[in-house]
């Protein structure tokens, strides 16, 4: 892990994970242009580094480097905030991972790291850090979360079965908060031109071809909605479209749609 410089706790941070590139990378961005100072979590310390130095240097941005998808991954990192004197004031749950195909040829060690990093290490980092928030009276946190939560998806199964999780656990999180001046949020994009798509291997399916959105937009409108209070965002017009129909639809056609979407060519 690598260790930023130590200084003492002069006030609230955010905290963004999966920030090396995408929509990390971008909320990261967009915090400290709004006069945030920002924790920056991921595996390629280069990436962040360099992500630091754009934004300012370590006075704007705290660089830890760690793989969150390990067992140990949340609790080494609520240590090592705890040693730097770090409070968190927003905490941005980015970090996810994806695995294109179909189910029974994919590695059970890939659906597992899926499952991992989208749910247990979101999950921990909510049980670690939240109830801190609360203590004090104030807190953000954003889940997230994907329009792949709103339906089934074939060749897509545990991504957006995780996703799925992840909406329930958000807005059930939501309600139970209510009061203590922590406001949650799921934020949930449809397709996003990241490195997401190389990695999770939706880089060669039909979704690829769908509309796409800016990470920079996609923040933009996380962060108007956490002002707000809006529980679930879905960045732009059309994909808000396309969720309310689904729900106009029977859910063995949305999950036929979604299948051909991520069907192998």
């Amino acid at each position: 892990m690598a260790r930023g410089r130590n200084k003492s706790a002069d006030g609230p941070w955010a905290l963004v994970t999966g920030a090396s590139s995408g929509i990390g990378a971008a909320f990261a961005r967009a915090l400290v242009s709004r006069g945030e100072r920002v924790v920056v979590v991921a595996r390629r310390v280069e990436r962040l580094r360099a992500l630091q130095e754009e934004l300012g240097g370590a006075d704007q941005v705290d660089v830890i480097t760690l793989d969150l998808a390990r067992p140990e991954g949340p609790a080494r990192l609520e240590a090592e905030l705890g040693k730097r004197g770090r409070e968190i004031d927003l905490l941005v749950n980015n970090a996810g991972r994806g695995d294109t195909g179909r189910f029974v040829e994919r590695p059970v060690e890939a659906s597992l790291e899926v499952i991992d990093l989208n749910v247990r290490t979101t999950v921990e980092l909510c049980a670690r850090l939240v109830p801190a928030m609360a203590a004090r009276g104030r807190g953000r946190v954003v889940n997230v979360v994907s329009m792949s939560a709103f339906q089934p998806v074939p060749f897509f199964a545990v991504y957006a079965a995780s996703k799925s999780f992840l909406l329930s656990f958000t807005e059930s999180l939501a309600v139970e908060l209510e009061g203590t001046g922590v406001r949650v949020q799921a934020l949930c994009p449809g397709n996003i031109k990241t490195e997401f798509q190389q990695v999770a291997g939706t880089d060669k399916v039909l979704f690829d071809k769908t509309p796409a959105s800016p990470p920079e937009d996609v923040v933009a409108a996380s962060l108007a909605g956490l002002e707000r209070g809006t529980l679930v965002v879905i960045p732009g017009l059309q994909n808000r479209l396309t969720v309310a129909a689904q729900s106009l639809v029977p859910r063995s056609l949305t999950r036929r749609l979604a299948g051909e979407l991520f069907r192998p060519r």
